[in-house]
């Protein structure tokens, strides 16, 4: 019967649509701004908020406004468990964090966009980081740049989005230089960046690499572009270290 399974999977659409709008905004969102972001009729938008709210999967406040539930924060801590390159690399951040005093992060590319798996800030008022889950321009960042260099130029050009190469300041990142970043990323085995996603900030970048040697993700550090050089290099070294430990499980598979 091709006219129910049709509507049952728009059905699940509407939920997924839900769910990524809830996560765009990271913030609560009225019944109003839920259909209006999702462009599905009212009548559904009530009646799926209604059964994600009896499963736990959403919370409704006394305003009306619509997050997610509890539920949804027991899923990610069960995949964040089962996951082993996350419940590793969990344990390393805290400890170049712990080292340091800088924020670490895990990154990761999600299509043709990067964004930040995990991530833990240092105990410093100022701090510089991205939010989890977050889309960003690839060229705006250092693990860009280093999990692109199995890539051929016309494979690159096609991945990007030509408006991504402008940075948030309105400064354009030429195609030429950024292929130039990526060709000396996959040379020296990390990467770094000054000021592209943030005027302030430093970014340092280390691969993880699966057992054919390729870079499924990268460790992070950001710090501000102040950081004295020598700090900057010890950091470097400990980032590069806990990056290639993190390699070597799947290096031996």
């Amino acid at each position: 019967m091709p006219a129910p399974e049709s509507s049952r999977a728009r059905g699940v659409d509407r939920v997924v649509g839900i769910l990524k709008q809830l996560h765009i905004a990271r913030r609560p969102l009225t019944m109003r701004e839920l259909i209006e972001a999702t462009g599905a009729p009212r009548s559904s938008i009530y009646e799926l908020v209604t059964i994600l709210t009896e499963a736990g999967w959403l919370e409704t406040a006394a305003d009306g406004s619509v997050f997610f539930g509890r539920e949804m924060h027991y899923y990610g801590s069960d995949y964040a468990v089962h996951n082993d390159l996350i419940s590793r690399a969990h344990q390393a951040i805290l400890a170049l964090v712990r080292n340091h005093d800088e924020t670490a992060q895990l990154c990761m590319l999600e299509g043709n966009k990067y964004t930040v798996v995990l991530s833990e800030n240092s105990s410093r008022p100022f701090n510089i980081s991205s939010d989890i889950g977050v889309k960003v321009p690839i060229p705006w960042t250092a693990t860009g740049r280093l999990l692109l260099a199995h890539l051929r130029a016309n494979e690159i050009r096609a991945l990007i989005p030509d408006e991504d190469f402008v940075l948030d300041n309105g400064r354009r990142v030429e195609f030429e230089a950024f292929l130039s970043d990526v060709e000396r990323a996959a040379e020296l085995g990390y990467c770094c960046t000054e000021g592209l996603s943030h005027t302030f900030r430093y970014c340092m970048a280390a691969p993880i690499r699966d057992r054919s040697g390729l870079a499924v993700a990268a460790l992070c550090f950001m710090t501000s572009r102040d950081t004295a050089p020598e700090k900057r290099a010890t950091m470097l070294e400990d980032l590069i270290r806990s990056a290639k430990a993190l390699s070597q499980p799947y290096a031996r598979l």
